[in-house]
């Protein structure tokens, strides 16, 4: 290094070329990235497995949440499961993505696969948590070839986390309950991004620009408002998601003339 001269510390020397030569880091972080690595690796957690219905099915028609026959069709393509108490959450665990893998059986592939919770196994309280996977869900976590041995397993000890909910190209959908009337309304509410789960619903009526009204869990994914009277149309609903308390409102997504057992969507969705 031409600019030091002969006579310059040694140390001194060694420690300023050392200083040139290193360039700053721009966000590679070794470190980091190892303790990211290894976090993802280890936020798995043990549950129990058993699956019901047919091999090939979706567990039941339908099941506690009131998804009925969709549950057979894309986005949920039969990947569903019921979930034990602790995951059911009395129907506010409805619509809940989780991925589940297995690798204590010979015919585990070991690769996780993502069911959505759509149904309630009330007696599954053997673990803290646990899956009853449809045939499909349960024969999606085998090697290639052996889904039948797998399902032939029994009870099976799986790990499981939770993620978000992805489905590309939907929006929220509201199917209106058969028994809803003039002055009663309640809907199903599915195909939430995000947290997949609700924690409250609210509904703002034609006619009331500011007020929103809180809606009651009736059952599974199937909010309702008893108004007690003539409820004016169209309707606005303010979803919140019940974790991470995020909110979307579906401006006017009921019209005027709303029939019972129509399904009307909307054009928005949480953002993952």
């Amino acid at each position: 290094m031409a600019f030091l001269h002969s006579s310059f510390p040694l140390h001194l020397t060694l420690l300023i070329a050392l200083s040139l030569l290193i360039k700053p880091s721009y966000g590679f972080y070794p470190k980091l990235l190892n303790a990211s690595l290894e976090a993802s690796e280890t936020d798995w957690s043990p549950a129990g497995a058993t699956w019901y219905g047919s091999a090939n099915g979706a567990g039941s028609d339908g099941g506690a949440c009131g998804y009925g026959t969709a549950v057979e069709q894309s986005p949920f393509s039969a990947m569903v499961s019921a979930g034990g108490p602790s995951i059911y959450k009395s129907g506010k665990g409805c619509g809940a993505c989780y991925e589940v893998k297995c690798s204590t059986n010979a015919a585990c592939s070991g690769n996780p696969v993502t069911v959505v919770l759509t149904d309630e196994c009330p007696g599954c309280v053997s673990e803290s948590v646990h899956f009853d996977l449809s045939g499909t869900a349960f024969g999606a976590m085998a090697n290639s070839g052996q889904a039948d041995q797998l399902r032939n397993a029994g009870v099976l000890q799986i790990q499981y986390r939770k993620v978000e909910c992805n489905y590309p190209g939907k929006t929220v959908a509201f199917s209106v309950d058969a028994g809803s009337n003039p002055n009663y309304f309640a809907t199903l509410i599915e195909y939430e991004d995000g947290d997949g789960e609700l924690g409250s619903v609210q509904l703002k009526q034609a006619l009331d620009s500011d007020s929103w009204q809180s809606m009651q869990q009736s059952w599974g994914a199937v909010w309702k408002l008893d108004s007690g009277s003539a409820l004016q149309a169209p309707f606005s609903i303010k979803l919140t998601s019940l974790e991470s308390d995020k909110t979307i409102v579906a401006t006017g997504v009921i019209p005027a003339g709303w029939q019972p057992g129509k399904t009307y969507r909307s054009v928005v969705n949480f953002d993952g």
